[in-house]
């Protein structure tokens, strides 16, 4: 890594779609922001991932955890805060997540 690199801002979206990749994002994220502080992470969530990330609150990761939409919908849930609803599908918004200069992890 050159100088140039290791001052570049990261940021790094990790994709949950089931409720094992959502535990293994929330872990990742912790790891990256214990090892990098200045990371900027995002989880998202869909599929089976969303029930589990309403029903299981994790304090260090839900502030920048962001659910589909649509996976709401179809399991006829509410969000609840911290956690943000995505403007629109979570393939979607993972395709211009990327498309922006995140670095994407299927968890």
């Amino acid at each position: 890594m050159n100088q140039e690199t290791q001052h570049q801002d990261l940021k790094v979206v990790l994709h949950a779609p089931t409720p094992v990749a959502l535990e293994r994002a929330r872990n990742n994220a912790m790891n990256l922001k214990r090892e990098r502080p200045d990371v900027e992470v995002r989880i998202i969530a869909n599929a089976g991932a969303v029930a589990a990330a309403l029903d299981n609150a994790h304090s260090e990761t839900d502030a920048f955890t962001w659910l589909c939409p649509n996976s709401l919908a179809r399991t006829n849930r509410a969000n609840r805060q911290p956690l943000r609803a995505l403007a629109g599908a979570a393939v979607l918004q993972l395709a211009e997540l990327q498309r922006n200069g995140w670095v994407y992890i299927r968890s």
